[in-house]
């Protein structure tokens, strides 16, 4: 069989329209901060059996760059060291594109501010302990140390001929690269041009392993390990890619959930012990819980009075090991952290991307 899976979909977010029209100009400015108004965590059963749960907001860590015109929090992923790093894709060089949040005292600390990478996910490899940041605007893979140093450009280039818009990732147990290729989301014509591709963990050799997506976005293993699940942000569906044994071929593949977002599209997405998959959102700050077979179990919000100031749920982390779970939400209002109870405990797959 090829190994390459020619699905008809489409892919990424209108949100990074803006930015890829917007970061031929310099970028620059943004306050981090505290938010001590907490609301407090609610949930109740709605219909057809479907848990309803307010988030419970932890902290602001970004407000809109004058210079962008918007923040977009995405990426989280916890540390070796207990913190949550997430990634402000809009922040201009100079202000914080990397941070680190303490979710215990809501302290909130710039990691990495140098360069006019677009990074849209972060996560931390296997292989090496570093972040491995995705640039869309640079079309290149960068990494750093959990300190912001040593910054290194781990993959850049054409992939079969045609440049790649990298925006999320995932990491197979040994520590190679899977990553959602956006490209042609923001053709006016319209293609689905997205692709699947696997890098080599030691020599950075780019494979696509699936094509012909609508700009694919959320990335994630299944608790196995055994397939991924990927959101294409055109299509607003959610597709299951079954992998050969080494994980360098698709095997088979088919669409695994579909959603009727309205106005919103399917963003990034995380896996939990149990195998259920959560959907995060653009254009509603709401994520959407599925078990393995595509039952709606859950929805997560942001508490009503929240609403008007915040566009997008983009992200979710469950801190390994618990039932912590926590979302990057951004809009009008500026980027912040909000924390609910998982279904299921989290894991390396629950973990950023």
């Amino acid at each position: 069989m090829s190994p390459r899976i020619q699905p008809t979909s489409f892919p990424k977010p209108v949100r990074l329209a803006a930015l890829t029209l917007g970061l031929a100009a310099a970028l620059s400015g943004c306050a981090a901060g505290d938010d001590d108004d907490h609301d407090e965590p609610a949930s109740n059963t709605g219909m057809r059996g479907v848990s309803e749960q307010t988030a419970e907001r932890v902290v602001q860590v970004s407000s809109v760059h004058p210079e962008t015109g918007m923040t977009l929090i995405e990426g989280p992923t916890f540390g070796p060291d207990g913190g949550l790093f997430v990634v402000d894709v809009t922040a201009p060089a100079g202000d914080a594109k990397v941070i680190r949040v303490d979710v215990e005292d809501e302290s909130v600390s710039p990691v990495y501010t140098e360069g006019n990478g677009a990074y849209t996910s972060a996560q931390f490899s296997p292989k090496d302990g570093r972040i491995y940041l995705t640039d869309f605007a640079g079309g290149k893979i960068d990494s750093i140390t959990a300190d912001g140093k040593d910054h290194q450009t781990f993959f850049t280039g054409d992939v079969d001929g045609a440049p790649m818009r990298p925006d999320d990732l995932a990491f197979d147990e040994e520590g190679n690269l899977f990553v959602s290729d956006s490209t042609g989301y923001a053709d006016p014509a319209w293609e689905a041009q997205g692709r699947v591709v696997r890098i080599d963990k030691d020599t950075a050799e780019a494979t696509v392993l699936a094509e012909n997506l609508a700009a694919p976005n959320g990335i994630s293993f299944s608790e196995d390990f055994k397939a991924l699940w990927v959101s294409q942000y055109m299509d607003n569906r959610i597709d299951y890619l079954v992998l050969n044994e080494d994980k360098t071929e698709v095997t088979t593949s088919h669409p695994g959930m579909h959603f009727d977002g309205g106005t919103s599209q399917t963003d990034s997405n995380a896996v939990d012990a149990d195998g259920n998959v959560y959907q995060a959102v653009h254009g509603q700050p709401r994520i959407f819980v599925y078990s393995p077979t595509g039952e709606l179990l859950s929805t997560v919000t942001v508490p009503a009075d929240d609403e008007d100031g915040l566009t997008s749920a983009t992200n979710i982390a469950i801190k390994p090991g618990t039932n912590e779970a926590y979302l990057t939400v951004s809009g009008p209002s500026g980027g912040f952290i909000y924390e609910f109870d998982a279904l299921s405990t989290g894991i390396r797959q629950s973990n950023g991307g």
